[in-house]
């Protein structure tokens, strides 16, 4: 079966190749998502956490490679959609399908490359991020403790064609560093 994307591109999800990668698709498409399968205080969308991240990951001072990986880190999402952690993890055929098309992502960035430590530190980012949204963004009691950051989220409520011109913005400015 094959998809349609928010650019009138159509592929099989399946078989998805770099060329069929596109920013706007991500960009878009995250900006529609809600976190946290919708349980938020307000509309708060994977594209504006995605956002924190890079923005956490830029304030420690690492390379545009690893921002833009933390920015990227939730692009599958926009092919797939997002499940919450606790359900995700039991559902190993999704994990493989998630790992496949998120390498083709990264491979359409030149991120394929990346290390398992540069792999560890955006997931660490997004855990720490995470933490701090559990507390500023959901009800109820929270197992993560939040993590001090180095920079200060946006958790605001903002129209989603913001957020996607903010993400879309970013992510080119660093695809035009890292080819300089």
């Amino acid at each position: 079966m094959r998809m349609n994307t928010y650019t009138g591109k159509r592929f099989d999800p399946m078989q998805m190749t770099p060329e069929e990668v596109s920013l706007r698709d991500i960009a878009h498409a995250l900006s529609l998502l809600c976190r946290g399968g919708g349980h938020m205080k307000y509309f708060y969308t994977v594209g504006l956490h995605s956002l924190n991240c890079a923005r956490e990951a830029a304030s420690r001072g690492w390379s545009d490679r690893l921002v833009l990986a933390c920015l990227l880190h939730d692009a599958s999402e926009a092919y797939l959609s997002d499940i919450i952690r606790p359900v995700k993890v039991h559902l190993s055929n999704y994990l493989e399908i998630e790992e496949q098309i998120m390498q083709t992502i990264l491979t359409h960035f030149h991120l394929g490359d990346l290390t398992p430590e540069e792999h560890a530190l955006w997931h660490q980012i997004d855990d720490e991020i995470l933490s701090q949204e559990l507390k500023s963004l959901m009800n109820g009691e929270h197992e993560m403790i939040p993590v001090p950051l180095t920079s200060e989220p946006d958790f605001r409520e903002r129209p989603h064609e913001e957020v996607e011109e903010e993400f879309y913005q970013l992510a080119e400015s660093l695809v035009q560093k890292m080819q300089a």
